[in-house]
Parts: structure tokens; C-alpha cells; sequence
């Protein structure tokens, strides 16, 4: 039994497989050429691009934690012009769809970015990273403010034809109301979630275990609470949903879809084992000829949710 498992993320991009690489937990995506048929996958959202290069943090910028991962890397780049000149004519001969993370510390600088992405071959969407918790400007300054994601959005939204996709923080209070900013200012779909900020303390020494003292919490800890909040989204916006956090099979990846997701990026498992994309599409195959369903359209936003008790008289 053959299964369709294409889905339509927004702004007419359709994805043959709804695996997508992590921005951040990647590289720009050539590192793993070697290893993985980046043709293969959905997409593939590289590492965050600002305009100019950026160092990021000093070390120790990584700290493993109970299952999980604390990172404050800092978004350390190349810049978007040395990445559209140096990766991206590696990236289409490799036959990967591309998804450019964008970040900015101003909105000017947001939309520059994205202005020179809107003219280079290759750039499927972009990803506008509003979310980062561990850089002090940009990020999740306008991320955590209603105004300033719909700011930032329709900002971009004005200098690029390509799908715009911003990725939101789980650091607020109502990730759902975001959503709403993001889709009014004419985003495509919405990524979700970014890291939740977290710390580590060397009891020892007691001095915190990352340079920056806080870092971005991802892993499978981090799971059940992004499952939630893609449920949330769901219930706001029509818009398609990608969702992430801590997804390490393909039943991690089939609880986001089926509370709403039309597709998911993978992260922190790249790390555990590179070659888990062929696992995932295998186990996501199987899932829907075990249950007779032509195709993962029939999954998303499926959840059965249990009958309310009807209120007191």
C-alpha cells in the first residue's frame, strides 16, 4: 500500500516528507551531505543567519542536561551574504529544499536579510527567528512582545514574496495569542517551539555551567509542553503549524501531528544519531499503512478529545 506523506506548509510550498531539519542543530546544512540524502528530507532550515558574521558566546557554550540539552551558542554566523555565495549552490546541487532562519537585532535588520534572500536561487522559505532566549539583543525581544511580532512580521513580510515562517517562543505566557500577531501580519505558517530558558549551576564550583549563565533547553524534556502549546496554536489560527521539541522516532513526531502540526522539525536528536531521518520516514510509513490511511493529510490535527461533562443545572 502506497502512502502520500507531501504535505503543504504554507505559502504554496509543498514538502515531500513533513521532516525538517533544525535550524541550529544542522549546521547550513553541507556538513551533513556526507551522511544524510538532504534530497531525502522535507527541508532543510539552516542555522540562523544575521547580516554580518557573529562569533556568538565564548565556551562553555553546550551543557547536556536530564534528557536534554542546554545550549547558549549565541547564534554564531556567517552572514547571509557568504552563506547565499558559499552554501546555498552546495545546498541545490544536493537537491534540498531550503529553509533560511533569519535573525536580526533591529527591524531594519530583519528585513535586509530577508530582502537578499528574496532574490537568491535555492531559498525555498524563510524562518524568521524571533524566539532566540540566549542572545541579548533581537530575538526574543521582539518575540515576547505582541506588537513587536507583528512588527518584525510585516516588516519582512513587506520585502519578500518567498513563505514566511516565524518561529515562535515558548517563553510567554500564551503562545497562542503570538500566533494570532503572526498570522495578522501576514505570516504563512508558524514554527513552534524555540528553547525554553533554562540555567546550570556547577555545584562544585558554583558558578553556572554556560558562559552566558542562561541558555535554551531542548530535548525530549522539553516535548509534552510543545505538544501542548501546538495544540493551543491549532485551536487559534488556521495557519499550518511546524512543530518541534525533543522529537527522537517517529510516534515523537506523530503526537505534534496529530495535535495539529502539518510538520516537524528535528533537532536535538541529530546529535544522538545522524541517520535517524530514514528511521522516522519508515516509522511514519508504517504508522499510516497499519492504519489504513492513504496518506498524513488523514493525521494532522486528528486529536480525539474527550467529551466534556455536561455543567450543573
Amino acid at each position: 500500500m502506497s502512502v502520500d506523506l507531501s504535505v503543504n506548509i504554507g505559502g504554496g510550498l509543498t514538502l515531500a516528507n513533513p521532516f525538517i531539519a533544525a535550524s541550529g542543530c544542522f549546521g547550513y546544512g553541507v556538513e551533513y551531505a556526507g551522511v544524510v540524502d538532504l534530497g531525502a528530507l522535507g527541508a532543510v532550515a539552516v542555522k540562523g543567519l544575521f547580516l554580518d558574521e557573529r562569533e556568538g558566546h565564548p565556551p562553555e557554550r553546550i551543557v547536556e542536561t536530564p534528557s536534554g540539552m542546554l545550549n547558549a551558542i549565541g547564534l554564531q554566523g556567517i552572514g547571509v551574504r557568504r552563506f547565499v555565495a558559499e552554501k546555498l549552490p552546495r545546498l541545490r546541487e544536493c537537491g534540498a529544499v531550503v529553509i533560511v532562519n533569519i535573525c536580526g537585532s533591529s527591524i531594519e535588520e530583519y528585513a535586509e536579510v530577508a530582502r537578499i534572500l528574496d532574490g537568491a536561487e535555492g531559498v525555498a522559505a524563510i524562518e524568521l527567528n524571533i524566539s532566540c532566549p540566549n542572545i541579548e539583543k533581537g530575538g526574543m525581544m521582539f518575540g515576547s512582545s505582541l506588537r513587536g511580532t507583528h512588527d518584525v512580521v510585516a516588516a519582512v513580510r513587506r520585502v519578500t514574496r518567498l513563505p514566511l515562517i516565524p518561529k515562535l517562543t515558548p517563553n510567554v505566557t500564551d503562545v497562542a495569542s503570538f500566533a494570532v500577531a503572526a498570522r495578522d501580519a501576514g505570516a504563512d505558517a508558524v514554527s513552534l517551539v524555540n528553547t525554553f530558558l533554562a540555567m546550570a549551576i556547577d555545584v562544585e564550583t558554583r558558578r553556572p555551567r554556560l558562559s552566558n549563565v542562561v541558555g535554551g533547553l531542548s530535548g525530549p524534556a522539553i516535548r509534552p509542553i510543545a505538544v501542548r502549546m501546538v495544540h493551543e496554536c491549532r485551536q487559534a489560527v488556521s495557519l499550518p503549524l511546524i512543530g518541534m521539541g525533543g522529537i527522537m522516532n517517529a510516534e515523537d513526531a506523530l503526537e505534534f501531528i496529530i495535535a495539529g502540526a502539518t510538520a516537524v522539525q528535528v533537532g536535538t536528536a541529530n546529535f544522538v544519531d545522524p541517520f535517524i531521518w530514514k528511521k522516522l520516514l519508515a516509522g511514519l510509513t508504517g504508522y499510516l499503512r497499519r492504519h489504513g490511511l492513504a496518506g498524513l493529510t488523514d493525521v494532522i490535527g486528528s486529536l480525539e478529545l474527550p467529551a466534556r461533562n455536561a455543567p450543573c443545572a
